[in-house]
Order: structure tokens, then sequence, then C-alpha cells
């Protein structure tokens, strides 16, 4: 019977004592809309995602949203590591958007490994360290670039067969906005003929002018 570790390819590098002590843990299965973890939780220990998708979030004082970063299979939470590192609360929070099968390594398990494992030291520090720049060119993103330049490629990245389902919420949360700004945004859009929208859709009429505007970055 396959152990849950053979599914894993981002631990085919852990020696035989890492995988002995992770292939004794249980996959959970978590289902689409589940809430991971809210602001303040302590956090319980390392999570490692085998399938589906969990999206963090930051939530402002005025109740905007803004997603940080997305964890899909082989990828790790930045959060979970720094509050696992320096024994601080979630100050995000972590939705399932898909369903998802994850593996939590307890705490202690988490810290042992980390003092006597090189090979997963490396193995967090480095998904860390992509984890930490991928965050870095969303900042810049946001400070950097216009919504309807961030927009337009979102709206590019997500479509499947020129439709994207999400709602106006939703989208203002991935490209931190607001949803009235991507309302208009929208609307003027779709006036110049680019797309068209209902409500959770999206379709593209004009790609390529969404991918002219995608390439345009603004400061300011």
């Amino acid at each position: 019977m396959t152990c849950w570790i053979d599914t894993a390819p981002a631990l085919a590098r852990l020696g035989s004592a890492e995988r002995s002590q992770l292939a004794e843990l249980t996959p959970m299965d978590v289902p689409k809309g589940a809430v991971l973890f809210r602001p303040g939780d302590a956090v319980q220990g390392f999570v490692l995602v085998l399938s589906g998708r969990v999206e963090v979030f930051l939530t402002g004082a005025n109740g905007r949203e803004l997603m940080l970063y997305a964890v899909e299979p082989g990828q790790t939470c930045v959060q979970t590591t720094l509050g696992l590192l320096g024994e601080a609360a979630y100050t995000g929070e972590a939705i399932a958007t898909q369903p998802a099968r994850i593996v939590l390594v307890p705490r202690a398990t988490f810290l042992r490994l980390m003092e006597d494992s090189p090979s997963f030291r490396t193995l967090v520090f480095s998904a860390m360290a992509v984890r930490m720049e991928e965050v870095i060119r969303l900042m810049e993103r946001v400070s950097f670039q216009s919504v309807e330049s961030r927009l337009a490629g979102w709206l590019l990245a997500r479509a499947e067969a020129g439709r994207v389902l999400a709602t106006h919420a939703e989208i203002a949360a991935q490209i931190g906005s607001a949803r009235e700004v991507v309302s208009r945004r929208l609307d003027a859009f779709a006036r110049r003929g680019w797309v068209r929208t209902e409500r959770g859709l999206v379709e593209i009429r004009d790609p390529a002018a969404l991918r002219r505007l995608d390439a345009v970055a603004e400061t300011g």
C-alpha cells in the first residue's frame, strides 16, 4: 500500500529517518470553504498540502481583504513557518478554496526535525525563501501597478475557455483592491467591449486588449 509520503515530491530528498517520522502522521481531508486558521490563532503545526488549494488572506481595519498567497501541493505556508519558529500567532486567515488533503506535522516534531535534520531545514528554508519572494512581488504589484493592469493580468491568468468564475469581491481580494473599484473597472472594460459580465462571471471578449493593458505598469 502506497504511503502518503510517496505522493509528496517535496519530501523526496529527506532521509529514511525523517521520512519514517513523517510517515506515521495521518492525512486529513479538508472540504472547500473550510477555515484552517484565523488571526490570533496559535500555530499548531507545520502543514503539508498534498492536494487542493489553500489561500491565505489579510483583512484590513476597513474590511478589505488581500490574498497574500496560495498554498498548493508541494508548497508551504510562510505564516505557519514563521509562527512555529518565532512562537507568534497567525495574523492572516487561511481558507481551502478547493477540497484539500493535508498533513499536520505537530510543533514538537517540526522543531525536532529542524534541529536534527539538515535536509529538512533546507526544505523548510528554501520553501520559505520562494514564498517570501512571491509576497514581495505581490507588494510591488499592489504598490506600483495600476488597478486596471492588475485586473487585466489576473483575468487572463485565471480564465478557462475565456471565462472567469468569480464575484467582484473575490476578484478584489485577489488583486488587492476594493469591490467597488473592481466593479467600476469591469464596467469600463465592458463598455469598451473587452469583457462581458454577469453575476459571478466575467467573459473575456478581447484578450489582446487585456494583454496590452497587463503590460503597462504605472508608478504613483
